[in-house]
């Protein structure tokens, strides 16, 4: 399954919560958007990887998404 890769979780992106308290499967919507926001490629290339397309596009158009519009339309040409 995807969620079993394990990415090692940077304690700079995810600031406000200890790192090993992150399940990859549950908290996916929290991964997806601070990675798309905030990470670094490598790190994108490991969510693109990973979680399925349609989920990422899902998270990036939820109503409270945290991915700001900028990135969201990024992200939009990108998964096309």
């Amino acid at each position: 399954m995807w969620y079993n890769t394990v990415m090692k979780l940077r304690k700079s992106l995810f600031w406000d919560t200890d790192t090993k308290n992150i399940d990859l499967k549950k908290n996916a919507r929290y991964v997806i958007e601070r990675v798309l926001e905030f990470g670094y490629p490598k790190e994108v290339g490991w969510v693109m990887k990973n979680y399925p397309k349609s989920t990422v596009k899902n998270v990036m158009n939820l109503p409270r998404s945290q991915v700001r519009p900028k990135s969201k339309a990024l992200w939009s040409l990108i998964l096309k």
